[in-house]
């Protein structure tokens, strides 16, 4: 072998060695920038719950897609809308997953929280929005508070804050109730509980109530409060409709919304509240209801069943329900009789 060819051939092996050297260096960049960003994104024997996206994707924050993509567990309220998440985000989940909801919670969060006791991270994702709130979370917050474990956030999209932000209404001070109950009674009871509320009220609603709904918040708090619907907030048919109660009700019978529904109510002025406390006076008694009721049917011609409903809707009690309607009106039988 020649003195050139023994010099190519150092030349070559110089060569080689250099790029595996490189290559080297960035699989350890590499490796150094993924411990950098689980560092910093997916904190170690920590539960935390994440905010996800209520209907935009480009709302996600990269702390999300990053504890999507390293958390050693992801619990989630339902696991294939998690994993169209991922896709859509362009996201491999490396962890496990697990099915974490309403009916499963309590049952599970110990046997997570174990894992985070041995180092692990879990991550806890709603099917939109912040776990905890109207979903899945607290009772693995509750637990890992109980056993002295590491919980934090990654805060997020938030229907609350959008549709109180875009109400108009006052910021400054408000109180979230949550889902309006069901059940006409037990709504109009919780409704009258808020009646002089002078924080700005935020509800949630769904399409198939939502007539209804505004019926009894008209009843409860008059026609010329304040209020705002929002639905499909983040998404491209956003709407946010804007008036009086009588106005938004009207809306809803004319032009009925679809989608998720968020209720922002104004609060009770000071003029409302005195003119409540006014009209309020003392709790009837069932015997004075039972009077009322029949001066009541006897002025008006109403029928003793109306007299009474209309006498005990007017007088609630101090948390919002009424009197017995069937012990005021056996106290008018009784009244009745004696006359």
């Amino acid at each position: 072998m020649s003195r050139q060819e023994v010099s190519d051939n150092f030349q070559q092996a110089d060569t080689w060695f250099s790029q595996q050297t490189e290559q080297l260096l960035d699989e350890q960049q590499v490796d150094t920038a993924i411990d950098g960003i689980s560092s910093r994104y997916v904190p170690q024997a920590t539960v935390v719950l994440a905010a996800t996206p209520i209907g935009n994707t480009g709302d996600a924050s990269q702390r999300l897609r990053e504890l999507l993509q390293y958390a050693d567990v992801v619990a989630a309220e339902d696991t294939r809308r998690v994993l169209d998440l991922a896709r859509r985000l362009n996201v491999r989940i490396s962890g496990s997953i697990t099915a974490f909801h309403d009916h499963n919670e309590r049952e599970k969060s110990d046997r997570l929280l174990d894992g985070v006791e041995q180092g692990d991270c879990v991550l806890v994702v709603s099917d939109a929005g912040m776990p905890t709130i109207n979903d899945p979370g607290l009772a693995i917050v509750r637990r890992a508070i109980e056993r002295g474990i590491a919980v934090t956030c990654a805060p997020g999209p938030s229907a609350v804050l959008d549709a109180l932000a875009l109400s108009g209404l006052p910021t400054d001070r408000f109180c979230y109730e949550g889902f309006l109950p069901r059940k006409h009674t037990d709504r109009m009871r919780h409704l009258r509980m808020l009646q002089t509320e002078p924080r700005t009220i935020v509800f949630y609603e769904t399409t198939h109530r939502i007539a209804q709904s505004m019926d009894d918040l008209l009843e409860v708090f008059g026609p010329d409060r304040p209020m705002a619907l929002a639905r499909e907030l983040t998404k491209e048919y956003e709407q946010i409709r804007r008036g009086t109660i009588e106005q938004i009700r009207h809306s809803v019978q004319s032009d009925p919304p679809r989608g998720e529904l968020v209720l922002v109510i104004g609060g009770a002025s000071a003029q409302e509240i005195a003119a409540q406390a006014e009209h309020s006076g003392a709790v009837l008694s069932v015997e004075q209801a039972a009077q009322q009721a029949i001066e009541r049917s006897q002025q008006e011609h109403m029928r003793m069943k109306n007299a009474i409903a209309t006498i005990l809707d007017e007088h609630p009690l101090p948390d919002g329900s009424t009197l017995n309607r069937k012990a005021v009106y056996q106290a008018v039988l009784d009244l009745q009789g004696k006359q």
